[in-house]
């Protein structure tokens, strides 16, 4: 899922951001009751590596992502479940999945931000819900074949609705290897752009394990401008994260 300018931890200097590691994320962690029908990854916690910048024009801040990403997998209910990514203590990103005859359905997903401006601390939550159809991972699919996606929401602050839409398309299966292990992971590219209260592209390549859907490796960039009381605010973000291990921490 696209993620979006002010759904992001961006600090200066020392400002108390820094990374997450897997034994915080542990303490947070809580899964419902397995749904036995529908495919899914073992919940639990697991390690990721990765690096990444995240930059702000207005006010000029930045921030570095990782190296410790942990991610996290909980179940709900009807063939659901969420998958988290702590970039660090003030950013963290869902997104929730779902099972279809299609295959896996991107549903929706939040991101929580702080943004310390000086001694000031400034917290936005962004919650988006993706049409029926917004594909992760189809149970069917050829190389070059592509889906529509599109999602829909709002942060708590910035006004106005915004919407993330464009084509996702798999590129073709592959084999990686995790922790020395070799999984068979579905390749797709997905490229959006943001309309509405905020606007510009991201450009995503993405790995799923392809029996569990289960993210393996994620590379992308973002750039997306936003009108503020102050004048234009752009915010990029490059970066990559990459699972470590198939055995989850607890």
């Amino acid at each position: 899922m696209g993620r979006r300018p002010l759904d992001r931890a961006v600090r200066s200097g020392t400002h108390g951001a820094r990374p997450v590691t897997v034994e915080e994320a542990s303490r947070g962690y809580r899964s419902g009751p397995a749904t036995a029908s529908a495919p899914h990854p073992v919940p639990g916690v697991y390690e990721n590596t990765g690096s990444g910048t995240e930059r702000l024009t207005l006010p000029p801040l930045s921030q570095p992502e990782g190296p410790s990403l942990p991610g996290t997998v909980e179940l709900g209910a009807d063939g659901c479940w969420r998958f988290r990514i702590d970039y660090s203590t003030n950013h963290w990103q869902t997104w929730t999945y779902c099972w279809h005859s299609a295959g896996l359905e991107e549903a929706e997903g939040q991101t929580w931000q702080k943004w310390l401006v000086g001694p000031v601390a400034i917290t936005n939550l962004s919650t988006l819900h993706c049409d029926p159809g917004s594909m992760a991972l189809p149970a069917t699919g050829s190389a070059g074949q592509t889906w529509p996606a599109r999602c829909v929401g709002s942060s708590t602050a910035v006004s106005g609705a915004a919407a993330t839409a464009g084509p996702y398309r798999f590129v073709g299966e592959e084999t990686l290897a995790v922790g020395g292990i070799r999984v068979r992971a579905a390749h797709f590219l997905r490229v959006r752009a943001m309309t509405g209260s905020q606007q510009g592209p991201e450009h995503s390549d993405v790995w799923f394990d392809d029996q569990t859907g289960l993210p393996i490796e994620n590379r992308r960039r973002i750039e997306v401008r936003t009108d503020t009381a102050f004048g234009s605010s752009t915010y990029t973000e490059t970066g990559s994260l990459i699972l470590r291990s198939l055995t989850s921490v607890r």
